[in-house]
């Protein structure tokens, strides 16, 4: 089994993921965690701190001459703004943060020892993580993308679409959009809400094409895959909601047109011409392409605060003001790779085993020809 912790503050010296259940043998560089970690950090409407960070990660253990060891890999992250002993106290929780209720929960007067934690640069280390569960699939010819669909009230009308072309087109908007049109809008909406002292949310996709059908559970609902994806996506900062497939569209649709009918061709097995599932029938995946949505709130730091209390006098206040992004729909999509990524790999080696990649190989391409075959 694959799990992994993450350590760190957002000022602090660094950030450190450490991965356990890596078979051994997976091809492994710094360069293709540093890949993941620089698309995380891109798009419009992110801060200050982007201009400062130069993300890239120091492989501690685990991998040796490129390949992984089948032990724990360790992860180092080092933050160039590591000001945490030196910056003020803070006293006046933003609404919609973990501030105010961090506070309550620990008993810290200063909720700067919360907000450090809470920020969403933890996610630097689990796109890190992600990075690593991204080369153990690549071995297995599964691919994990994700595209913005939604910003503010922008939507986005391409869809996604598997290829090279589609990811050229998503990875070369400023905002991640392969809707070029819908793209500038949301751009223009971005510098709106700046210029307002604003943040706005949106909706990423993600997709992971190639997963065998199969992968998940119906016995228990801890093994169900959309729950676990579900979990993935909702542990992100901000993320309030998540769909599998056309989940939400679904609750308003009749039933016939809501399923995805079942086909067979000799030579190919069994298929599906439509994917309203997103990939995943009772709680198990279909062998289609597995679709998942995160609806990501506002930031919670305004450059115009709302109105809070500051928890020694218990006075009105306006919030505290940190610095922060406008909007970070195009890197949340990224961590959501990240989290999409891990789940899958874990439910891989669960159905699959293996200590290495080559037994894992194995063990794949037999039961994807026990399915054809069925």
């Amino acid at each position: 089994m694959l799990r992994f912790l993450t350590a760190g503050e957002s000022h602090g010296q660094a950030l450190v993921a450490i991965l356990e259940g890596m078979p051994a043998g997976v091809p492994i560089s710094s360069d293709r965690i540093d890949a993941e970690l620089r698309r995380r950090q891109g798009g419009y409407g992110r801060g200050g701190r982007m201009q400062i960070e130069r993300d890239t990660a120091e492989i501690l253990s685990g991998v040796r001459h490129g390949l992984s060891m089948g032990s724990p890999i360790a992860l180092l992250i080092k933050n160039k703004d590591c000001s945490i002993d030196r910056l003020p106290r803070v006293a006046h929780p933003r609404p919609g943060h973990a501030d105010l209720t961090g506070a309550l929960k620990y008993d810290h007067r200063d909720i700067r020892n919360v907000l450090e934690r809470a920020s969403a640069r933890e996610t630097t280390a689990r796109t890190a993580v992600g990075a690593l569960c991204k080369c153990l699939l690549e071995q297995c010819r599964i691919d994990v993308f994700s595209h913005t669909a939604a910003i503010g009230d922008v939507v986005a009308s391409a869809a996604w679409k598997s290829g090279a072309r589609f990811r050229q087109i998503v990875e070369q908007s400023p905002v991640r959009c392969a809707d070029p049109k819908a793209g500038h809008r949301m751009m223009a909406a971005i510098d709106t809400a700046k210029a307002a002292g604003d943040t706005l949310g949106g909706i990423f996709e993600v997709v992971a094409s190639g997963v065998p059908a199969g992968i998940g559970s119906y016995v228990h609902g801890d093994r169900r895959l959309d729950a676990r994806l579900t979990h993935g996506i909702v542990s992100i900062q901000a993320v309030k909601a998540v769909e599998v497939g056309a989940g939400i569209a679904a609750a308003t649709r009749a039933g016939s047109h809501a399923m995805d009918e079942i086909f067979y061709a000799k030579g190919r097995g069994f298929y599906r011409k439509s994917n309203h599932s997103g990939g995943v029938e009772g709680g198990m995946s279909t062998g289609e392409p597995i679709v998942v949505r995160g609806y990501l709130k506002p930031i919670s730091t305004l450059m115009r605060p709302l109105r809070s209390v500051n928890i020694d006098t218990k006075k009105p206040v306006k919030a505290t003001v940190e610095r922060s992004d406008v909007c970070t729909v195009p890197a949340a999509g990224v961590i959501g790779e990240a989290m999409v990524a891990y789940v899958i790999a874990s439910a891989m080696l669960e159905k699959f085993g293996g200590d290495s990649l080559r037994e894992i190989q194995r063990n794949v391409a037999g039961y994807l020809a026990q399915i054809k075959a069925f």
